[in-house]
């Protein structure tokens, strides 16, 4: 699998869970998070070319995949 890149915010229980699904999994992965950055909504809206409503926002490679319940239906989370 290619890299996961998750953005969020550290007080983010689903930000948490995708961390950990990713540790759990094996899965190279970076995480940004949005407060330490700087990095607002709109910011990242731009990055992604869509709107940005909820953290965290993943993506697997340059492929967007979407929030949490998206990333671990994907890889088939259990």
């Amino acid at each position: 699998m290619q890299k996961v890149t998750i953005y969020g915010r550290d007080n983010c229980g689903y930000c948490r869970m995708a961390r950990d699904l990713c540790e759990r999994r094996g899965f190279e992965f970076r995480y940004i998070d949005m407060i330490a950055e700087g990095i607002s909504k709109a910011d990242l809206q731009s990055t992604l070319g869509r709107p940005v409503y909820t953290v965290p926002q993943i993506l697997i490679g340059s492929e967007y995949i979407g929030g949490y319940t998206d990333f671990a239906a994907r890889v088939g989370a259990r």
